[in-house]
């Protein structure tokens, strides 16, 4: 298994106090290497112009990488963008382009793509949702358009819905899309009534949400209808802040859940694509779960179940100095918790 990151990824800067902050990645790259000392580490490289117009526009290429700052910028109440947001963005989408090129090269059946900023709620024409570039959507496009790929899933179960993925693939039956997720919540969308042509199932779940709805929900609905896809690839936006203790929604998930809901798409991967799953971080606030989370989900597609618990006197000092500061709410919660309210 291959783990693709970059040093430019921590450089990006949305100001103090915001949630989607350098800490989280230095989190889980200092987790993942404590669990796993024998990970097979890769430097992410810059995707190309090229390759990020197969699913962006060229407007919002030129606001990101084109646009000179220097202080964090506001591109909406939640999204900014500061002095090195642009290289950070490239190295990100990179990193799910070059895991794909592995895999399919077969030098590694999995990855996991340790990068930020996250992508998922980035459409072809807006970054928005802490989101500059849409990751997982670039790793896709490029699997079909690149290798020509004509099943490629995209397993989403963090706990905002991945509205940019969808509306980037929503009439592309290339791509399966399929998402567990809170529901009220940022962005508003994700509705069970949402189907693109056949390509699109979503499993919104309320507030409040634990375990063992969680498993039922992808037991009984998403997981056999990605089964029966046949993916010849499939991708993960990982997002950990369905975890009880996340700050930003009301889910109640454990570790646990992300190993095993891991382990069953493994599976999948093994039946249908020869084992290739490639994972893309996005959501995940609470560094502590953060951490524990991130090392459930590598341990289960590498096929050995590990976390590091509360309780784990690995790196305990130095995650409770990180986790110090807490993170200011960003707008979107607001806005939507007062909508949830109407």
């Amino acid at each position: 298994m291959r783990i693709y990151t970059h040093p430019s990824c921590l450089l990006h800067d949305p100001g103090p106090g915001h949630a989607e902050r350098p800490a989280r990645l230095t989190a889980v790259v200092e987790a993942l290497k404590t669990a796993f000392p024998t990970l097979d580490w890769h430097e992410a490289p810059r995707a190309t112009r090229g390759q990020l117009l197969c699913v962006h526009d060229d407007t919002l290429l030129a606001l990101v990488l084109d646009t000179t700052v220097e202080t964090p910028t506001p591109l909406d109440p939640d999204t900014f963008l500061g002095a090195h947001s642009a290289e950070a963005a490239l190295h990100a989408a990179g990193a799910g382009i070059a895991a794909v090129d592995a895999v399919m090269a077969g030098e590694t059946s999995s990855a996991f793509c340790a990068v930020r900023p996250p992508g998922h709620h980035a459409t072809a024409s807006v970054a928005m949702g802490f989101c500059l570039f849409n990751n997982i959507a670039v790793a896709a496009a490029h699997a079909c358009e690149r290798h020509g790929l004509e099943r490629v899933a995209v397993v989403d179960f963090d706990v905002h819905h991945g509205n940019g993925t969808q509306d980037i693939f929503d009439t592309d039956p290339r791509v399966m899309y399929l998402s567990s997720h809170q529901m009220p919540l940022y962005p508003d969308s994700g509705r069970a009534t949402e189907r693109g042509v056949g390509n699109i199932l979503n499993a919104p779940l309320q507030p409040g949400t634990g375990g063992e709805t969680f498993r039922t929900a992808w037991r009984e609905k998403l997981l056999p209808t990605l089964d029966s896809f046949r993916p010849q690839l499939v991708l993960v936006s990982a997002g950990f802040d369905a975890h009880r203790r996340d700050p930003l929604a009301q889910l109640q998930l454990e570790a646990d859940d992300y190993a095993w809901i891991t382990g069953e798409l493994a599976t999948i991967a093994e039946r249908h694509a020869g084992g290739r799953l490639i994972s893309m971080l996005e959501g995940g606030y609470d560094l502590d779960a953060l951490r524990e989370c991130s090392v459930a989900h590598v341990g289960a597609i590498l096929g050995r179940p590990l976390r590091l618990r509360d309780e784990d006197p690995v790196n305990t000092a130095q995650a409770t100095k990180m986790n110090t500061t807490r993170p200011r709410p960003p707008a979107r919660v607001a806005v939507m918790r007062n909508n949830a309210a109407i």
